[in-house]
């Protein structure tokens, strides 16, 4: 084998010098089975999926303590805090000397505990205002 092999594969190629090779994507000198730069594959493979730095969803809440939240708390709105409605949240709070989110807050803590994880899910990824 030649000091300088170039392999072809898929279209993409891997410059070999010795023992380290350049990526073709980067450019980058590296040495074993992927770059580290930019994680090509030495032998042409296309790229390893890569994760992202961050969170690509927010994490999971949970329907047990939205519902126990709605049912103690829901006057304030602390249970549409914790599911992220935070414009309702502030509306809540408003509204609190009327003690009508409190009777909402109930009935809202009740439906969570006695639904679904599924449809919990579905209402807390909406998107809407409430």
């Amino acid at each position: 084998m030649t000091p300088l092999a170039i392999i072809f594969r898929q279209k993409q190629f891997t410059y070999k010098l010795g023992d380290s090779m350049f990526c073709t994507n980067c450019g980058n000198q590296f040495t074993g089975s992927f770059c580290a730069n930019c994680g090509t594959a030495a032998n042409g493979a296309p790229a390893a999926p890569q994760q992202p730095m961050y969170a690509s969803s927010a994490p999971a809440k949970s329907r047990t303590t939205a519902g126990v939240l709605g049912i103690l708390l829901g006057g304030l709105g602390i249970h549409k805090f914790y599911m992220g409605k935070i414009g309702a949240g502030i509306v809540y709070i408003l509204l609190c000397w009327t003690y009508v989110p409190a009777i909402v807050g109930l009935i809202e803590g009740i439906v969570y505990l006695a639904g679904d994880d599924r449809a919990f899910n579905a209402k807390i990824n909406d998107g809407k205002f409430f």
